[in-house]
């Protein structure tokens, strides 16, 4: 099973336990063993640095930051490690502009779980997570949570 997240770019810290939690539920009781992580703000940032800790702890789970754009070293003046990132097929011929939402929409595609973050009425983490819903995804909002659920 697959999981991929959404969540707004300043995501607040004092998330990080519910979204350990769940992430722990998922592995342990619906045989989750594959994330995708976006790299564009906190919310992705706390999603990567808890899979890169519960891996730890679970040695069979893998997660891939899924890439937008394909890197360009010359960009890049210090070695940078594209150990755990994976660049989508097909996302070399879309225009830049719409990179971000190809390459989110891929996620979706792939996932049978979505973990969001979604406070706000507008903005990118409510309309994937609305797509990820009319997809028929199993969405779980963590605002919508709270940790006696889990």
């Amino acid at each position: 099973m697959i999981c991929t997240f959404f969540g707004h770019r300043d995501t607040p810290q004092n998330i990080q336990s519910l979204l350990r939690t769940v992430i722990i539920d998922l592995i342990e009781n619906k045989n989750v063993n594959l994330f995708y992580i976006g790299h564009n703000g906190s919310f992705d940032f706390m999603a990567k640095n808890a899979l890169k800790t519960l891996k730890l702890i679970y040695p069979h789970i893998k997660y891939f930051v899924v890439l937008a754009y394909m890197p360009n070293p010359k960009n890049n003046s210090i070695n940078i490690d594209y150990s755990d990132t994976i660049y989508p097929e097909g996302l070399e011929n879309i225009p830049p502009k719409y990179a971000i939402v190809k390459r989110n929409q891929w996620m979706i595609s792939q996932s049978d779980y979505v973990i969001t973050y979604v406070k706000y009425t507008s903005g990118g983490a409510l309309k994937f997570k609305e797509l990820a819903e009319k997809q028929k995804k199993t969405v779980l909002n963590l605002p919508d949570l709270n940790q006696n659920k889990i």
